[in-house]
């Protein structure tokens, strides 16, 4: 007992408060943009914030650029997008973006973005490539953690891959009635190098629509789970592999739960004059 007290009085002695001056981060834009086959361009500009930042509506709401030009070329003709207000009067927050009318997404072209806001010009190409279809889909419960379990469990899927073609997907599902938009799986984006033209069966772990709200993520018995009665569509979007290393390493990001004990992760933007995405998908549904 009294070594132990001793060493305790040791370790306390030992400790000290530590302040650290954090200098605030660069001032930067940050661009969410992407345009699907048979779809208009959809494109959100917004600013960085500190990490330690306040947020509140009023923050939030600050983020977001209003008067950028943001417009979208496909090597013919041009577009410039229309600010556009998501959402607003559906009991969730408004997502403010710029969204097109004219020119939509066709399988095989590229599309050039070039936004001009707050004295910066971003710029990006991005492609849709041939969309890709999945042999089949089923449910099963997972049995695995409860043998009782016949409610909850994983939408499973089949894909037979080209042999030939390199290729990079991201996958979203939607329950119908229960969800407001397609949502990115957990782990959405998949790289055909470990099943190279060969038949592939996989498990589906349901996404959440958003990360901000951790307790809500927390606190649901079905997280990760899709529920025995619902109406499921499962989208599988072709991507080029500069759209598949931004989402890779953002996805390594959000996992890894800002763990300072790991090697860092880079993310891979793509736009240049900015940081964030601008991505082409080629889907099926």
């Amino acid at each position: 007992t009294f070594i132990l007290l001793i060493i305790s009085v040791f370790l306390t002695s030992c400790q000290k408060e530590v302040n650290i001056d954090l200098p605030e981060p660069e001032l930067r834009l940050v661009v969410e943009g992407w345009i699907e086959q048979d779809q208009y361009p959809v494109v959100a500009v917004t600013r960085n914030s500190p990490y330690f930042a306040r947020v509140d509506s009023s923050t939030l709401m600050n983020l977001f650029v209003v008067n950028a030009q943001v417009w979208v070329s496909d090597g013919v003709q041009s577009e410039k997008l229309e600010l556009n207000f998501d959402n607003i009067g559906k009991g969730v927050w408004p997502f403010v973006c710029y969204k097109g009318s004219v020119i939509k997404g066709e399988v095989g072209k590229s599309y050039d973005l070039t936004i001009y806001a707050e004295g910066d010009t971003i710029t990006d190409t991005t492609t849709i490539p041939e969309p890709v279809f999945l042999d089949s889909i089923w449910w099963e419960p997972d049995n695995l953690n409860n043998p009782e379990n016949d409610s909850l469990g994983y939408i499973w899927g089949t894909y037979d891959d080209d042999p030939i073609l390199k290729q990079y997907f991201r996958i979203f599902t939607f329950r119908r009635t229960r969800d407001k938009d397609w949502v990115p799986l957990f782990g959405s984006v998949w790289d055909d190098m470990f099943f190279n033209g060969v038949q592939f069966t996989f498990s589906m772990y349901r996404g959440v629509p958003s990360i901000s709200d951790v307790e809500a993520i927390y606190d649901d018995e079905e997280l990760f789970y899709f529920r025995k009665g619902d109406t499921v569509d499962v989208k599988i979007s072709s991507i080029d592999r500069e759209h598949y290393e931004f989402w890779r390493t953002v996805e390594q990001e959000y996992y890894m739960g800002g763990n300072p004990f790991v090697y860092p992760v880079v993310i891979r933007h793509n736009v240049k004059g900015a940081v964030g995405v601008w991505g082409g998908y080629g889907s099926t549904v």
